[in-house]
């Protein structure tokens, strides 16, 4: 019974760390659960459907890959901003008199302008450090060894470290501001409680607190996973011109991406020789990308799984912690600003006929 429990129970939910808080998302359904600084849980639940279900041409492999990609993407944007809003990390900074200035000029256009600006600025450092940086450093090698990389296939492998060298510094120096470090602890506890929850025990910051914090269908393993296929499907371009090989790195960037999304799928339910070994890297990465987290922020996550999960299977985690003699931990629904002060107007109103 416990077997099939746990069978049943695999690859229904995944997630995402967010600002004090841990995104968890259920077929359609969406949860996000934070820690407000007063430290009581608030939590908000959306529908998301992808275009793979809704159309047929979204779901063919390698293209639904790339769907997934950029509906993540935008979906992590999303997510990030709204745990912003629920803490009130908006209103918490002083408006200057340039800030005054830019919107009485621009209006809400200047979000649109900055976030296009950040947007612009993040693809070419993207750009620049991971694609463009390696190939430098591997023509820069071979220039100082006399030519003796001749080789496309040693090149591209060369390059593929270099670039995973690169990668792996980048994310070892952000983790060391500290509220980097916290969201790295907070996807810890994604990970745990979504172990918690696979295994079939009752569903409790203790229990999960025992489980595992490195996953196979982690996003991090997912990087990893382009990266690894990245030295492959690269050995087969040109050297000859630097343009036309950064020109044709970016167009095989879709396939790598669909390639990897297939086999992150893969791995998510199949543990062999294969997975093992192709998922080792990415799930040595996550011990720099996940932290152990404590029982509150533990909790936390747990709330994001019970809102995010379908109904049958809140019922049946709930009958495990009763039969425990275990509670969940009070959560409260997230009222946005707009609607607290529109709420409070109406009142005043209210009382001000009265």
């Amino acid at each position: 019974m416990e077997k099939q429990t746990k069978k049943s129970r695999l690859g229904l939910v995944g997630g995402q760390a967010v600002l004090e808080g841990v995104m968890m998302k259920s077929g359609d359904d969406m949860s996000l659960a934070v820690r407000g600084e007063d430290g009581k849980i608030v939590t908000t639940k959306e529908k998301f459907t992808s275009l793979r279900k809704k159309y047929k041409f979204f779901r063919i492999p390698l293209i639904r890959g790339c769907v997934n990609f950029v509906e993540m993407m935008m979906l992590s944007m999303n997510t990030l901003t709204k745990s912003m809003e629920m803490l009130g990390i908006d209103d918490e900074e002083p408006e200057t008199k340039f800030d005054k200035w830019l919107t009485e000029k621009m209006g809400d256009n200047m979000m649109k302008i900055i976030s296009g600006i950040g947007m612009v600025l993040g693809v070419v450092l993207g750009v620049g450090l991971f694609l463009l940086l390696p190939t430098l450093v591997t023509k820069g090698l071979d220039y100082l060894t006399g030519g003796l990389i001749t080789n496309s296939v040693l090149r591209s492998l060369i390059e593929g470290l270099v670039r995973m060298g690169i990668f792996v510094a980048y994310i070892a120096l952000v983790s060391l501001m500290p509220e980097i470090r916290r969201t790295y602890e907070y996807h810890g506890a994604e990970h745990k409680s979504i172990a918690c929850f696979e295994s079939g025990m009752p569903l409790t910051p203790a229990n999960a607190k025992k489980c595992t914090r490195f996953h196979p269908r982690c996003g991090t393993s997912f990087i990893f996973v382009m990266l690894l296929l990245s030295i492959i499907v690269n050995s087969f371009l040109t050297w000859d011109n630097l343009w036309i090989r950064m020109a044709s790195k970016l167009l095989t960037i879709p396939l790598i991406v669909g390639l990897g999304f297939e086999y992150i799928m893969y791995a998510g339910k199949h543990c062999n020789i294969f997975t093992r070994i192709f998922s080792a890297p990415g799930l040595w990465m996550q011990r720099i990308t996940t932290r152990e987290p404590d029982e509150s922020q533990l909790a936390v996550a747990i709330t994001a799984i019970l809102d995010a999960i379908p109904e049958d299977f809140r019922e049946e985690v709930k009958a495990e912690l009763a039969e425990a003699g275990e509670q969940i931990e009070d959560s409260s629904p997230w009222t946005p600003k707009s609607r607290e002060d529109a709420d409070g107007q109406a009142k005043a109103d209210t009382e001000a006929d009265q």
